[in-house]
C-alpha cells in the first residue's frame, strides 16, 4: 500500500499502521464507534491511537492487524504480554515505593508561636485523611497506568453533599474532549475553558431504552442569577433562573451586582479579597442517537433534545453553579508535551515496531520448535501399513518405540531445524535488548541483565542512568498537575463548607514520590552520621535523608526531639560522672570556648536541658 499522505503530529509514530488512516474511509472501519457522526474529525487519530495501544496491552495487536488487512495471519501471531510488562514496569518505577502528601511548613508545626505551621499541619492531616477515604493510592494506580499506556489520563473532582467530602474519579482519556479557543496560541500548561466527557450508552430493550449519547460538560462562564429545580413542558427536570418582579436578578447569598456594568461578582473562600466574575457550570445530559443529525458534533449538541440528569441531592444538572472559579478536571500527560501540544506520549510509543518484530519472531520460533521437537521425516523403501478398507497407506506417526521395515535400499532422512531455532532465540534476545535501550527502561530495570556482568555498584548506577532520567521526566510532567489537584481538593471542601476546612488562601501541597530504585540504606546511614557529626548537615536534613532511604520514621520532628532528648540525658550522666564542662561541650557538639554551661545533672535534666540547648 502506497503512502497517500504524510502526517506529522503527536501520533506520527503510529502512522505505519493502516488503522491510523482516516477511520471514515470505507474498509478502514476498525472501530465502528469512532465513525459516529458526533465524534469530531480532529479527535479521530487520537482515539484510534488509544484503541491500538489498548490492543497491544491486551495481546490483541495481531487481531487488529488481521482486521485492517495489515497481516492476514495476524490471528495466529503469538503475543506473550511484553507490552503489558513494559507498562507495569514503568508504572512501578514512576510511583516508587510510596506516595505521600506534604504541605509546605508542616514540619515546623511543633515550634512555639508558629500559627502558620500549625495550620499547614492541620491541612496536611486533612488531605491525608481525605486521600485515605478516597483510596488515592488505588486511583493513582488506575490513572497512571492509563497515562503510561495511552499517554494521557484524566481525573475529575466533585463535591458530594451526602458524604461531605470531595470525590475523586479517574476516566478513560478516550472520553475526554477539551474545547480550546480558536484564536491565539495555546500551550500545554494552559487549561481549556470548556471540557466534555462523552460516551455512548447501549440500547436496553428490557427497560425500553434506545441507544443514547451521554455528555458531561464543565464550563467557565460569568456568574448568573440564583436558580432552582423546575420542570420542562414535557415533564423532564430542568433548571429555572430567578428574577425579581422588577426584572432584577435574584442573587446567591454573598454575590454582588454592579448596577453600571451588570456584572455579578463573588468572593470565594480561597480569595476573600479578590472578587471574581467567573464560576464553573456543570451540565450532565443524554441525547438519543436517533435524534442527532450528521452535522451535530459533540461540541454543539442541541440542548432542546437533551434530557438532564439529577444529582443525589435533587439538583438538576443543567448548568448547575458549582460555586468555584475553576474546572475540576485534571488532565495528566505521561511526557512533557511539545510546544503548542496538549497530549502526552506513551512509554511504548517508539518501540511498537520492535514489539511487532518480537511477536513475529516468537511466532517463527514456535513453528521452529515444533519441527525440532517433532521433526519432519522422509522415508524411502519403507513398508507402510495399509488400510484394508481403502487399500491406501495409513498416515505415518512418530512415536517412541516405532519401528519401520525398510527395503535393502531404503533410508530415513530427518529435517534438523535446531540451528534455525537457536538463531531465532538469539534474535529474541537482541530485540529485547533494543527494546530495553530504546524505551530507556534499561536491561537492569527490566531485570534481564546478568548480575555478574556488572563489576560494581557504581557500574549498576551507570546502567540505570537512562531509567533515572526517564522517571525524572515523567515525574516532572506530573508535578504541577498534582499540585493543582490538591489545591482543588482544598477549595472544593471550602466551597462545600466542609467541617474543619479553614477559609483563606489554599496552602501549597505536593504529592511526593518514593525512591524508584533500591537504596543502599547502610551507605546513607553512614553518610548521615558522618555529615551530621562533622556539622556540615543539620539533624533535620539528615532525618529527611533517612526517610527518603526507607527508614521507618513517621514523624521527622518527633524523631529529632527523641534524638536530642537522649543526647541530653547522656550529657547529664557524663556531667555527673566527670564534672568536666569541656567534655560535656564536646559530647553535645558545642565549642569549648563560649559562655559557661548551666549545671547539668541527671536530677535537673528535665528543667534545664532546654536552657543548655539554647546556649
Amino acid at each position: 500500500m502506497g503512502l497517500r499522505e504524510l502526517i506529522t503530529d503527536v501520533w506520527s509514530w503510529l502512522d505505519y499502521k493502516p488503522a491510523m488512516a482516516d477511520p471514515r474511509r470505507p474498509g478502514r472501519n476498525t472501530w465502528a464507534e469512532l465513525t459516529r457522526s458526533w465524534v469530531p474529525d480532529e479527535d479521530l487519530r487520537r482515539l484510534a491511537a488509544y484503541r491500538l495501544l489498548a490492543a497491544y496491552d491486551s495481546n490483541q495487536a495481531g487481531q487488529v492487524a488481521a482486521v485492517t488487512g495489515d497481516d492476514d495471519a495476524g490471528t495466529e501471531r503469538r503475543e506473550l504480554g511484553d507490552a503489558s510488562k513494559l507498562v507495569d514496569t514503568a508504572l512501578g518505577y514512576l510511583l516508587g515505593s510510596e506516595q505521600t502528601i506534604t504541605v509546605a511548613g508542616a514540619e515546623h508545626a511543633d515550634e512555639e508561636a508558629n500559627a502558620e505551621a500549625a495550620m499547614a499541619l492541620a491541612v496536611q492531616e486533612r488531605l491525608r485523611d481525605w486521600a485515605e477515604k478516597e483510596l488515592l493510592p488505588l486511583r493513582l494506580q488506575q490513572a497512571e497506568r492509563t497515562a503510561i499506556l495511552l499517554g494521557d489520563a484524566v481525573y475529575t473532582l466533585a463535591w458530594e453533599p451526602g458524604k461531605g467530602r470531595v470525590l475523586l474519579r479517574t476516566w478513560d482519556p478516550g472520553l475526554y474532549f477539551p474545547e480550546w479557543p480558536e484564536d491565539g496560541e495555546q500551550d500545554g500548561a494552559e487549561f481549556p475553558l470548556r471540557v466534555h466527557l462523552a460516551w455512548e450508552l447501549p440500547a436496553d430493550e428490557r427497560r425500553g431504552l434506545k441507544a443514547r449519547l451521554r455528555r458531561v460538560t464543565y464550563e467557565l462562564g460569568p456568574i448568573g442569577p440564583a436558580s432552582r429545580r423546575a420542570t420542562a413542558k414535557d415533564g423532564s427536570p430542568a433548571r429555572e433562573y430567578l428574577y425579581a418582579g422588577d426584572g432584577e436578578p435574584v442573587l446567591v447569598a454573598g454575590d454582588r451586582l454592579n448596577a453600571e456594568t451588570g456584572i455579578i461578582t463573588r468572593n470565594y473562600p480561597w480569595a476573600p479579597s479578590r472578587p471574581s466574575p467567573w464560576t464553573c457550570y456543570l451540565t450532565d445530559a443524554e441525547w438519543q442517537l436517533d435524534d442527532l443529525k450528521g452535522s451535530e458534533l459533540l461540541y454543539d449538541l442541541p440542548l432542546h433534545k437533551a434530557k438532564f440528569r439529577v444529582r443525589s441531592d435533587g439538583e438538576v444538572l443543567d448548568r448547575l453553579d458549582l460555586m468555584a472559579d475553576f474546572i475540576p478536571v485534571i488532565h495528566i500527560t505521561n511526557s512533557i508535551p511539545a510546544s503548542g501540544e496538549h497530549w502526552g506520549k506513551p512509554t511504548v510509543a517508539t518501540i511498537l515496531q520492535a514489539l511487532d518484530e518480537l511477536s513475529a519472531t516468537d511466532t517463527d520460533g514456535s513453528g521452529a520448535s515444533a519441527t525440532t521437537g517433532s521433526p519432519i521425516i522422509g522415508l524411502a523403501g519403507a513398508r507402510l501399513p495399509i488400510d484394508r478398507a481403502t487399500g491406501q497407506p495409513l498416515p505415518v506417526k512418530v512415536r517412541a518405540g516405532t519401528v519401520w521395515q525398510l527395503n535393502d535400499n531404503g533410508r530415513m532422512d530427518v529435517l534438523d531445524t535446531s540451528a534455525q531455532l537457536a538463531e531465532l532465540r538469539a534474535r529474541v534476545d537482541h530485540i529485547l535488548d533494543r527494546i530495553a535501550a530504546n524505551s530507556r527502561l534499561t536491561a537492569a530495570g527490566l531485570g534481564t541483565l546478568d548480575p555478574t556482568a556488572l563489576p560494581s555498584g557504581y557500574a549498576l548506577q551507570l546502567a540505570l542512568g537512562p531509567l533515572d532520567s526517564l522517571v525524572a521526566a515523567m515525574r516532572l510532567a506530573r508535578t504541577h498537575k498534582y499540585v493543582v489537584l490538591l489545591r482543588m481538593v482544598q477549595r472544593l471542601h471550602q466551597a462545600g463548607q466542609a467541617e474543619g476546612w479553614p477559609a483563606g488562601e489554599s496552602l501549597p501541597a505536593r504529592l511526593m514520590w518514593g525512591p524508584h530504585t533500591p537504596t543502599d540504606r547502610a551507605a546513607v546511614l553512614d553518610e548521615v552520621v558522618k555529615a551530621v557529626g562533622a556539622g556540615v548537615l543539620s539533624v533535620e536534613t539528615g532525618i529527611r535523608m533517612l526517610i527518603d532511604a526507607g527508614y521507618p520514621i513517621d514523624d521527622a520532628q518527633a524523631e529529632i526531639e527523641r534524638i536530642q532528648s537522649r543526647a541530653f540525658e547522656a550529657a547529664a550522666r557524663l556531667a555527673d560522672a566527670t564534672g568536666d564542662n569541656d567534655a560535656v561541650r564536646e559530647y553535645l557538639g558545642l565549642p569549648k570556648a563560649g559562655p559557661e554551661l548551666p549545671r547539668i545533672s541527671s536530677n535537673s535534666f528535665v528543667s534545664e536541658s532546654s536552657d543548655a540547648n539554647d546556649t
